[in-house]
């Protein structure tokens, strides 16, 4: 049963996995951290059953027992872009932030790197960040009047082959706009726009934009370019009806629910966002810079003394 905690007691989350040593030699200074804070740690239940070799658990609140999403101040995510999908799953509907620390690759979501984990743990316990709101989408998939999802995403919904190419009908605003046989389709936010829907062909969007992508994933057709509506559009992929095969729905890379042929995927913006907590003021287009290594060396445009790609 949980219960009301004291006004004095902070909560932080920490998401992480036992998968590699670096994640769990990060989990063990965190929580060591947090600790020596005054603090309170908080594991969900699969972490803190998995670390529980690694730290002293009974030391470690589990989330949804000792503590609600409401009690969190903030969630310190270790890992990469796939871990800071985990915590916003596990966060849904709460307004706690989450700091991401990068221990995969591009890691484009999280804030600051693994080198970085004690002074991060220092500003977070400060409250010293700002909190960027990012879109969500919802997402719900029918098939012969019936509901076989109901989910959401944070970065991207995806409609794709099982084995064959799909045959489908995409709309917006409940109105058709082009059929044919692709790979698969991609409805991404703006933060999903350098994920799935990138490696797919779609164009970077700003954070800041307010716009839902479509982009097709090796669409046998003349018109094949992504589309990108605004936020008060719905977007829909069906898969038709004579299409040889099912195909499958991925929301996140995480949740997957099949589509039968007659399948419909619909769109549109949720009213929940998820909250990203933000230690530096560096514009995005210095992230992208940083996280895909892009060539700038022939720029020539205007900086202010002291200013750069970090």
């Amino acid at each position: 049963m949980i219960t009301a905690p004291e006004q004095s007691e902070r909560r932080f989350l920490i998401v992480s996995h036992t998968h590699r040593d670096e994640a769990v030699a990060a989990t063990v200074e965190a929580v060591s951290a947090l600790h020596a804070a005054g603090v309170i740690p908080v594991l969900d239940a699969q972490d803190r059953e998995d670390f529980a070799q690694h730290i002293a658990v009974e030391r470690i609140e589990q989330l949804g027992r000792e503590t609600s999403i409401e009690d969190l101040e903030a969630a310190i995510v270790l890992g990469g872009d796939g871990t800071i999908l985990r915590a916003a799953e596990l966060l849904r509907g709460s307004a706690c932030p989450i700091v991401g620390v990068n221990l995969g690759h591009v890691g484009f979501l999280a804030e600051m790197e693994s080198y970085d984990l004690a002074s991060t743990i220092e500003r977070v316990l400060a409250r010293d960040y700002t909190v960027e709101e990012r879109l969500t989408i919802d997402v719900r998939a029918t098939c012969d009047g019936e509901v076989i999802a109901d989910t959401w995403a944070l970065n991207e919904a995806s409609v794709e082959k099982q084995r064959r190419m799909l045959e489908v009908a995409i709309g917006v605003d409940g109105q058709p706009v082009s059929t044919f046989a692709c790979d698969g389709v991609v409805i991404a936010t703006p933060t999903g726009s350098t994920a799935y829907a990138f490696s797919a062909g779609g164009p970077v969007v700003w954070p800041s934009v307010q716009a839902i992508l479509m982009v097709p994933i090796a669409a046998h057709a003349l018109f094949n370019r992504p589309l990108v509506t605004g936020t008060d559009s719905e977007l829909s992929v069906r898969i038709l009806p004579e299409n040889i095969g099912p195909g499958v729905m991925w929301c996140d890379g995480r949740r997957r629910t099949e589509l039968p042929a007659g399948s419909t995927v619909e769109v549109r913006r949720s009213s929940e966002t998820v909250r990203l907590a933000r230690l530096n003021r560096a514009l995005f287009s210095d992230r992208l810079v940083r996280k895909f290594h892009l060539p700038v060396s022939g720029w020539r445009g205007n900086r202010r003394e002291g200013e750069g790609v970090a």
